[in-house]
C-alpha cells in the first residue's frame, strides 16, 4: 500500500512554504507510510502534548522549526508544560533544564499555539464538533475528544503532533475511519450498585477496569442507565488511557455515538459481565501503599480541576485548615475563576497548593521524600505517581482525600461496590 500526496502537500515537503512547513510535511508523511495511510486527511484543530520538557533533543526540535518559519496551520492548544508560568506553585528544576524547559515552551507558542497550558483543553473552550478530523496528543484528551465529544483523533504522540498541527494534515488511518469506531466488546455493568455509581469514586475505578480488559480495543459499557455528567466521564477516560491504550470507550445512551446509533445496539463479538468483586479488585489495584499510618501530600487534578471540582473540594474543606499539603492542578481557564473570585486565597490561606500550567506528577514540585505516601481520587496520578515522583500512592474518594488532608492521618470510608 503506497501514499499518494496531493501536488499542494508534494510543494510544502519540498520547502514551498519553507523550511519548517516542509520539516513537518514529511514528519506526517512518513508516519503515514509507517502506519499504511493511502492517503493524508485535512484537520481541523490540534492539542499539543509535545511541549513537555523531557529532554533537550524536544527542545531543540522545536525550535528548529521556529527557524524554519513553521506556523500552525490549524486552532492548537497546548497541554500542559514542565513550569508553572502563573507563578502558583514552585517547581524545584534546576538550572540548564529548567530555562531549556521555558526555551521549549516559548518555541510552541511562537509557532502560534494557544498558551492553554491544560490537560483538560476541552474544558477551556477548545471543543471540535461531532465527526470532525483533528490530531490530538495527551491520553485523556485524546479519548475524552473521541468519546465525549465525537470529533476522530488517533493518540497523536511527541512529536507528530505538532506536525500534524503546522500541516494541517494526519494519516487516514485508525479512528479518523468510521469502522475502527465499532466497538468489539462489551462491558455490561447491570450488576453494580446504582448507589456506587452515583458516586464521584466510581468513575476512575471503573475506567480503571475497562482499560485494562479492553487495551487498545475499542469497547462499549452498558447497564449504566445515566448520564455520570462530563467531571467523571473526564476521570472514566483518564483512568481507562492510562490504565490500557484506549482511545475511544462508548457509554451506552450517554456518549454521542452511542446515542446516534440507529441499528437498535451494536453487535459485538465479547461481552463481559462486571461483577462488584471486579469493581473492588479494581479499586485496589490503584493504591500501591497498603494501611499506611499517615500521608504526606494530596495531589488532585488529573486531568486538570474544573470549576465544579472546585466547588466540591471547598465544599469538603468546610473552612477548615490542612495538616498536609494539598496540590489542586488547574489550567488557566479555571485559575482567572478561582483569583477573581476570590476562592483561590481563601484555599491558600487553608493550606491548598494550586497549580496551573503543569502537575505534580510530570515535574518536580512535591519535596523529595523517601517512603512517602500521596492520597489522590486520580485514576490517572494513581497509576503514573509512584514511577514519577517517588511516593506510594493511596486512592480514595475525594472527600476521604480531605478529611484525610486535615488530619494527616488517612481516613477511608468503605465504599460498597455492589
Amino acid at each position: 500500500m503506497s501514499l499518494t500526496l496531493t501536488a499542494e502537500e508534494r510543494n510544502i515537503a519540498a520547502g514551498a512554504h519553507g523550511d519548517g512547513a516542509a520539516m513537518a510535511m514529511r514528519i506526517v508523511a512518513d508516519a503515514a507510510r509507517l502506519l499504511g495511510a493511502k492517503r493524508l486527511i485535512p484537520v481541523n484543530s490540534a492539542h499539543i502534548d509535545g511541549a513537555l520538557y523531557h529532554g533537550d533533543s524536544g527542545t531543540l526540535f522545536a525550535e528548529k522549526l521556529v527557524a524554519g518559519g513553521a506556523k500552525v496551520g490549524v486552532r492548537s492548544t497546548l497541554n500542559v508544560g514542565a513550569l508553572d508560568l502563573t507563578g502558583c506553585a514552585q517547581i524545584r528544576l534546576a538550572e540548564p533544564q529548567r530555562d531549556m524547559a521555558r526555551r521549549m515552551m516559548d518555541a510552541y507558542t511562537a509557532m502560534g499555539c494557544e498558551a492553554s497550558w491544560t490537560c483538560a483543553p476541552y474544558q477551556a473552550g477548545h471543543r471540535p464538533e461531532f465527526g470532525t478530523d483533528v490530531a490530538w496528543g495527551e491520553s485523556n484528551a485524546v479519548v475524552f475528544c473521541n468519546s465525549v465529544l465525537g470529533a476522530r483523533t488517533n493518540r497523536y504522540g511527541d512529536f507528530l503532533d505538532i506536525a500534524c498541527a503546522i500541516s494541517a494534515r494526519a494519516p487516514e488511518v485508525g479512528l479518523h475511519l468510521p469502522a475502527n469506531r465499532l466497538p468489539s466488546l462489551t462491558l455490561d455493568c447491570r450488576d453494580l450498585d446504582r448507589a456506587f455509581l452515583a458516586q464521584d469514586i466510581a468513575w476512575p475505578v471503573l475506567g480503571s477496569l475497562y482499560g485494562r480488559l479492553v487495551g487498545d480495543a475499542v469497547g462499549i459499557v452498558t447497564g449504566i442507565g445515566f448520564d455520570p455528567g462530563e467531571d467523571n466521564l473526564k476521570a472514566f477516560g483518564a483512568a481507562a488511557a492510562s490504565s490500557g491504550a484506549v482511545g475511544l470507550f462508548h457509554i451506552d445512551g450517554v456518549t454521542p455515538e452511542a446515542r446516534h446509533h440507529k441499528t437498535g445496539g451494536w453487535q459485538t463479538s465479547e461481552t463481559i459481565a462486571v461483577t462488584p468483586a471486579m469493581i473492588a479488585d479494581a479499586q485496589s489495584r490503584l493504591s500501591t501503599s497498603i494501611k499506611p499510618d499517615r500521608i504526606d501530600a494530596v495531589a488532585i487534578g488529573s486531568p486538570h480541576l474544573s470549576i465544579d471540582e472546585f466547588r466540591q473540594l471547598e465544599r469538603a474543606l468546610a473552612g477548615r485548615k490542612l495538616a498536609v499539603p494539598l496540590y489542586a492542578c488547574t489550567g488557566r481557564h479555571v485559575l482567572g475563576w478561582l483569583t477573581e473570585s476570590g476562592w483561590r486565597e481563601a484555599l491558600e490561606a487553608l493550606g491548598v497548593i494550586v497549580v496551573a500550567d503543569t502537575c505534580v506528577v510530570v515535574t518536580p514540585i512535591m519535596r523529595e521524600m523517601a517512603g512517602g505516601v500521596l492520597m489522590t481520587n486520580s485514576g490517572k496520578f494513581a497509576h503514573y505517581g509512584p514511577g514519577n515522583t517517588g511516593y506510594d500512592v493511596l486512592f480514595a474518594s475525594l472527600e476521604d482525600c480531605v478529611e484525610s488532608a486535615v488530619s494527616g492521618r488517612p481516613s477511608l470510608h468503605r465504599v460498597q461496590h455492589g
